[in-house]
């Protein structure tokens, strides 16, 4: 099985406000990069997306590390789903789940693959993060 990782970020000029999302994906040393901007969007859709737009690339199982530095979409997709989904997409609160749309896309993008959801300290010393800062700002302001 192949080993995949994937580096997330996701960026918001104002939020809500223009967003950009970018990913890093490393395979058998080499690296892609890819990026996109949405005009009107939240931080927290654009970090979603940069995951799910990593594990679009897949076309088939793999052991994939996602290394994000979203404690939002870390917890989201390795504990607060399962509640989630039992509750009928509910909050404990009994609220509606805000981005369900990306959780349930990002859950069935999961699914095929043996998923380790890695967090990382944003705007530090992780290379690859901080390039998909760059990507990610620099797609939500256009350039």
């Amino acid at each position: 099985m192949k080993r995949i990782q994937i580096i997330t970020d996701g960026a918001c000029v104002g939020n809500p406000g223009p967003g950009g999302w970018a990913c890093i994906l490393r395979y058998n040393g080499q690296a892609k990069e890819l990026f996109g901007a949405v005009p009107q969007t939240t931080n927290n859709r654009m970090e979603l997306t940069a995951a799910i737009e990593g594990l679009k690339q897949l076309k088939e199982t793999c052991e994939v590390e996602v290394v994000t530095d979203s404690e939002y979409v870390k917890n989201g997709i390795t504990k607060w789903i399962l509640g989630w989904k039992r509750n009928g997409w509910l909050t404990a609160a009994k609220k509606p789940v805000i981005n369900k749309d990306l959780w349930v896309e990002l859950d069935d993008l999961s699914r095929p693959h043996r998923i380790e959801w890695t967090w990382t300290k944003g705007h530090a010393d992780h290379a690859d993060n901080n390039r998909c800062d760059e990507l990610a700002t620099r797609a939500a302001r256009g350039r």
